[in-house]
C-alpha cells in the first residue's frame, strides 16, 4: 500500500515505515505531523484518485531530524569583463518517518474551531437576550417624566413690544398743467422753426486817393 502526498509544495510517493526528506518544516524534532493533501492511494490494486484530494484520507509521520544538504557551488563569469563570482548554497531539509496511511475516517483540523465558534455564537445570543431583559426592567422601574410646560415661550412673547401702527398721510393731488391753445402754439413753433436771416456785411469802400498834382511839361 502506498500513497502520493503533497508536502510543502512537492509530491512524494510514501509507504509505511519509510523515511523521506522534505523541505524544512517548522515542527520540532519528535513532533507528529499529519498531511491531509493526499492525491492518490493504492491498496492491493485498488486505486483511489482524489479531486484533487481524497476526502478523509490522511498520512501521519514523525519528525526525526533537520539536516542540511550537500554544498552546491555556483560560479558566474563574464568573459572579457573581469567578472567572476563564486557562491555556495546548502538546502535545509527535514527527515520524516511515515507511520500510518489512512484511507477514510480521518478527522479534519477545521472541525474543532467550528465547534468552538458555534458555542461562542450560542453564548453571545444568550448574553444579548439577558441584556435586553435587563434594559426592559430598568425602563419599567424609571418614573414617568412629566411633560414640559410651554410657559417660557409665552413669557417671551409677552415681553416683545408691540409695534405701533403708523398712519400714512394721503398724498397731495397734482393738478395737470393747462394745455395751450392750438393756434398760439402753432405760431410759436413756426417762429422757432424759421431761421433768422443774417445781415450781409457792409462792403468796404476804398479810401479816396489824393489827386495827383498836374505837372506841366513845360518848364517854368
Amino acid at each position: 500500500m502506498y500513497a502520493i502526498v503533497d508536502i510543502a509544495g512537492q509530491q512524494f510517493k510514501v509507504e509505511k515505515d519509510q523515511k523521506i526528506f522534505v523541505h524544512r518544516l517548522d515542527n520540532n524534532e519528535g513532533d507528529v505531523v499529519d498531511f491531509d493533501q493526499v492525491l492518490l492511494i493504492d491498496q492491493d490494486g485498488k486505486v483511489i484518485i482524489g479531486e484533487p484530494y481524497i476526502k478523509g484520507a490522511l498520512v501521519s509521520g514523525k519528525v526525526l531530524t533537520h539536516p542540511r544538504g550537500d554544498k552546491v557551488n555556483v560560479f558566474k563569469k563574464k568573459r572579457r569583463k573581469g567578472y567572476k563570482v563564486m557562491t555556495g548554497h546548502r538546502q535545509d531539509f527535514t527527515q520524516v518517518l511515515i507511520n500510518t496511511i489512512v484511507e477514510k475516517g480521518a478527522k479534519k483540523k477545521d472541525e474543532t474551531p467550528k465547534a468552538a465558534s458555534t458555542t461562542r455564537a450560542v453564548k453571545t445570543s444568550e448574553q444579548k437576550e439577558v441584556k435586553t431583559a435587563q434594559k426592559k426592567e430598568k425602563k419599567a422601574d424609571k418614573p414617568i417624566a412629566k411633560p414640559k410646560t410651554t410657559e417660557a415661550p409665552k413669557a417671551a412673547a409677552a415681553k416683545t413690544p408691540v409695534k405701533k401702527a403708523t398712519t400714512t398721510k394721503p398724498k397731495a393731488k397734482t393738478t395737470p398743467a393747462k394745455k395751450a391753445a392750438p393756434g398760439k402754439a402753432s405760431v410759436k413753433k413756426a417762429a422757432a422753426a424759421k431761421p433768422v436771416a443774417k445781415k450781409a456785411p457792409a462792403k468796404k469802400t476804398a479810401a479816396a486817393k489824393p489827386a495827383a498834382k498836374k505837372t506841366s511839361d513845360k518848364k517854368k
